[in-house]
């Protein structure tokens, strides 16, 4: 069963399209949770929705692609399945993918 705090963090999830990548601090910014990016993690790892809730699109905010419940291969192929180039376990065009102000 989730917490209040991962289902919000679930809903604003939902909202990031395919193609798109959000980070760790942005989704914690967005519930407002101070320093809160190791929380989100917890909760992506948690996802009891997976894939609907797309939580292979949550990265770290230096562009890597940071921890994934099924495994880092796993997470890229899924996200390059979507149009996401990731070099070196980086996102490419970083900026261009990222997706803000998901409130």
């Amino acid at each position: 069963m989730s917490t209040e705090f991962e289902e919000k963090v679930y809903k604003l999830l939902r909202k990031v399209p395919r193609g798109k990548i959000t980070t760790y601090a942005e989704l914690a910014r967005a519930v407002q949770v101070s320093g809160g990016a190791r929380a989100i993690g917890n909760a992506m790892n948690k996802n009891p929705y997976a894939p609907k809730v797309p939580c292979h699109r949550v990265v770290k905010s230096d562009g890597t692609v940071g921890g994934f419940a099924h495994g880092v291969k796993k997470k890229i192929e899924m996200l390059e399945k979507e149009g996401v180039a990731i070099k070196n376990g980086k996102i490419e065009e970083f900026e261009k993918r990222l997706k803000t102000g998901i409130i």
